[in-house]
């Protein structure tokens, strides 16, 4: 996919924690355990570090983040009141800027600051979780896939915030190796989904342009 193909192994804490602002980090994962592990990990650290959490996930993945939190000792009632943790449903979310099976710029970012104004509330940094991507190319839809991303990573290029996108492993089919390199193409970062280093995150540097 690229000239760097040494993968690196980084404690998640460190990992979540040395993720710059307008960072783009995608994981493409074999099982909803792991994606859930890599999320709860990415959201209690930032919680911890006094950032805001927005997560606009589906309505099962967000119900599951929120026990695995739970667990970690997180009170998320005044989270959410605060606007510190603001969790999203993907699908209700996308209804906001999609116009005929295509992302509108306008609307995309008329949403999104929307979101982000609550999240920055008290200068608080963000980092967000986006899978309504997933959601797209899981229906096909790799046109507005691409383009979502595209409008994701200039939005974080003025917004400054960390984003964090997951596709299933199981949802690229046929050709998967071409799909794969054209999602990443997309991100700065890729994380390597690893069951037998459950407390690492293994990724690798992108050096990619998507090509929209």
């Amino acid at each position: 996919m690229n000239n760097n193909d040494e993968w690196q192994q980084c404690e998640t804490k460190t990992f979540w924690g040395d993720v710059a602002a307008n960072e783009h980090v995608v994981q493409i994962y074999d099982n909803d355990t792991m994606l859930l592990n890599t999320l709860a990990d990415y959201a209690s650290n930032g919680f911890h570090a006094g950032d805001a959490v927005v997560i606009i996930a589906t309505g099962k993945h967000v119900t599951a983040l929120n026990t695995r939190l739970k667990v970690r000792g997180l009170d998320l009632t005044p989270l959410i009141a605060a606007g510190q943790y603001i969790p999203l449903d993907a699908d209700d979310t996308l209804a906001k800027f999609m116009i005929n099976g295509t992302p509108d710029a306008t609307k995309f970012v008329e949403s999104m600051e929307a979101v982000m104004s609550r999240a920055r509330k008290n200068g608080r940094e963000v980092r967000a979780f986006g899978e309504m991507v997933a959601l797209l190319w899981e229906r096909g839809n790799a046109k507005a896939t691409m383009e979502l991303e595209e409008l994701w990573n200039k939005f974080c290029a003025t917004q400054r915030f960390s984003l964090f996108c997951a596709y299933p492993k199981n949802g690229f089919g046929h050709n998967a190796d071409n799909s794969v390199m054209h999602i990443c193409s997309a991100h700065s970062k890729v994380i390597q989904s690893n069951e037998k280093f459950p407390l690492h995150i293994h990724y690798k540097e992108t050096r990619y342009k998507a090509v929209i």
